[in-house]
């Protein structure tokens, strides 16, 4: 009974000891001056676009702050595959509004439904182009969608950055999705900040990528609390 007793006691010990997760902070900042965004002139030129849209449009290539804050910003942990948690997770949204897709930039992992929605009163196609050569190649679509239409659903089984999505009928519009096979992962906002949620304690390498100005990474430890890591891209 004494060494019952014992075991018992350790594994309640075992029991009791918390398994702590910490949160990946920080900002990307922009070096250097970025190239301007060209002008989206067949936007306003468009019979259906020019007459909902009224102001001036930007490719929003390099979306930076007054202090160099950079947007659209893909940050991951590298190389911890196959822990994705998509198929349980809420969908994901690209809203198609003023002739452009919102956000430009998103991130959804292997199996999470992405939905795109139609907000124009006028018509436009959804063609997904996975890279010719990547692990989604089998997932080109090219969807119709009216005003007032069904969302559109997809999911993808294999992590690829910056999968595209671009519109025929318009075609400055563009949207791109980065699917991971993990949930620990952010797009920076305007303000150049991201966050991660609830890793795992370890060891990583956290990268950053941006569209244009390419993938920076910082070797990080996660413990109990939260990490800073901040990360400085140039402008190309």
């Amino acid at each position: 009974m004494k060494n019952c007793t014992v075991g018992l006691a350790a594994i309640g010990l075992m029991i009791a000891v918390p398994v702590f997760a910490g949160d990946i902070t920080g900002k990307i900042t922009l070096k250097g001056a970025p190239p301007a965004n060209p002008e989206v002139k067949d936007l306003a030129a468009d019979a259906n676009c020019g007459k909902i849209v009224t102001e001036k449009v930007f490719m929003p290539f390099y979306v930076v702050g007054s202090g160099g804050e950079l947007a659209d910003v893909f940050v991951t942990i590298k190389d911890m595959a196959g822990k994705s948690t998509g198929a349980s997770a809420e969908p994901a949204v690209i809203d198609q509004k003023g002739c452009q897709y919102h956000p430009y930039v998103s991130a959804i992992q292997t199996k999470q439904t992405l939905l795109v929605k139609n907000s124009d009163p006028l018509l436009h196609n959804v063609h997904v182009t996975p890279a010719a050569d990547g692990p989604n190649k089998g997932k080109e679509r090219n969807d119709a969608q009216l005003q007032g239409g069904p969302d559109l659903k997809f999911t993808f089984d294999a992590p690829e950055k910056f999968l595209r999505f671009k519109c025929d009928v318009h075609p400055w519009m563009f949207a791109y999705v980065c699917v991971s096979d993990h949930p620990y992962f952010a797009v920076s906002g305007k303000d150049g900040k991201f966050a991660i949620k609830n890793v795992p304690p370890g060891k990583y390498t956290l990268e950053a990528t941006h569209r244009k100005g390419g993938t920076v990474t910082k070797e990080i430890e996660v413990k109990d609390g939260a990490v800073t890591a901040d990360f400085e891209i140039e402008a190309k």
